[in-house]
């Protein structure tokens, strides 16, 4: 069985490294499945932002919609998927030298994420919405008084 895995090449499909959305978010926990810091570490991370930000890149990038990380409780959507990259070439070398390894994707992937065109709108939607929640919060204040 050893043998059959060593002899397939780097270059297989099986053989890309798997990046769940948990790996990068920074609402977990390492027990719930977080790898890097939390300082360095992503709010609520997607499968395509992550796809995009590797992809973009120059990585082989292959996004599995359905597949889900096996220590997530929630079932949304929003925490499916599963980004699988081409690490190593079929002599071994890293694809891009600039990331010989898993973490150093991670970490890349996880600095890139915020400066996204799709975060830096939800940012500035976000903030008009969390002034809207709280006039609501004073107009509920006023009514029990």
């Amino acid at each position: 069985m050893a043998a059959a895995a060593a002899a397939t090449s780097p270059a297989d499909k099986e053989r890309f490294i798997c990046i769940y959305p948990a790996y990068l978010n920074n609402k977990k926990t390492i027990a719930e499945g977080r790898r890097i810091p939390i300082d360095k570490a992503v709010e609520n991370p997607t499968s395509t932002e992550i796809q995009d930000v590797c992809a973009a890149v120059g990585f082989n990038v292959l996004l599995e919609k359905n597949k889900m990380y096996p220590r997530e409780w929630n079932r949304d959507v929003q925490y499916r998927g599963r980004v699988r990259i081409q690490l190593k070439q079929d002599d071994g070398n890293p694809c891009l030298p600039q990331f010989p390894t898993r973490k150093s994707v991670m970490l890349y992937a996880a600095e890139t994420i915020p400066k996204l065109k799709t975060r830096t709108q939800k940012m500035g939607g976000s903030d008009q919405s969390l002034q809207q929640g709280e006039g609501g919060k004073k107009g509920k204040g006023k009514k029990k008084k």
